[in-house]
Order: C-alpha cells, then sequence, then structure tokens
C-alpha cells in the first residue's frame, strides 16, 4: 500500500474543522473574508443550464477556490469577454447564454483548469 505524498487533516478531534489554507480551527482561522468558501478539487467546472429560466440558457462556472471579491473581478472580464451580462450568486459565476467556449478559453488564458460538465 503506497502512503499519499501530500496529506493534511481536515477535522481534528479537539478542535473540529480545520481552515484549508491556514490549517487551524475554524473559530481561530487568521485568513479572514478572504478565504474561499470552498476548496474543491481546484477544477473549474462550466455547464450550460435552463431550468427554471423561461428556457432561456445560462452558463454556469462552479469550483473555483477564489475569495469573494475574486470571484466579482472574475465575473466582469469573463462578462466583457463574453460582450453579454451575468452575475455571481453563491460560489457560482452565471453569463447569459450559452458561453461555454469562451469561457473555457478566458479562464485557460488565465490558468484555470477547466471542464466542461453536463450536456
Amino acid at each position: 500500500m503506497k502512503a499519499k505524498k501530500s496529506s493534511r487533516a481536515v477535522y481534528s478531534t479537539d478542535r473540529g474543522r480545520l481552515c484549508p489554507q491556514c490549517l487551524r480551527a475554524l473559530t481561530d482561522c487568521v485568513c479572514g473574508r478572504d478565504r474561499p468558501a470552498g476548496v474543491g478539487d481546484g477544477i473549474a467546472r462550466i455547464s450550460r443550464e435552463t431550468k427554471g429560466r423561461g428556457g432561456k440558457a445560462v452558463t454556469v462556472i462552479t469550483g473555483l477556490a477564489v475569495s469573494p471579491d475574486e470571484l466579482k473581478t472574475l465575473a466582469k472580464k469573463l462578462k466583457q469577454r463574453c460582450g453579454v451580462g451575468g452575475a455571481t450568486k453563491g460560489d457560482n459565476i452565471e453569463i447569459q447564454g450559452d458561453q461555454r467556449a469562451t469561457c473555457k478559453a478566458e479562464l485557460e488564458a488565465l490558468g484555470y483548469t477547466c471542464k466542461l460538465a453536463g450536456g
């Protein structure tokens, strides 16, 4: 059985959940608001959704491990590149229309790992 090269604690019985960046208990975290809400696996997933939007297509980007301020800046860049509107909702970026190919190219140019998700 081969041991993992880079393993880190996610939960400690004496401290509870640990911050993924500073590895302290969440109550003692020094990262503050700049800490991403979820780290995930580091892959941005780009999908197209129409559910609950009257049949209109929206490109949804999930899985970006960045702070909320960086997420808004990134959303602005993507909206300008695609020439459409959009918004940030929670940890996701929503871009109007089916802009998966354009968003994937732009995110990869910025250094993110991307996958096209869904059908």
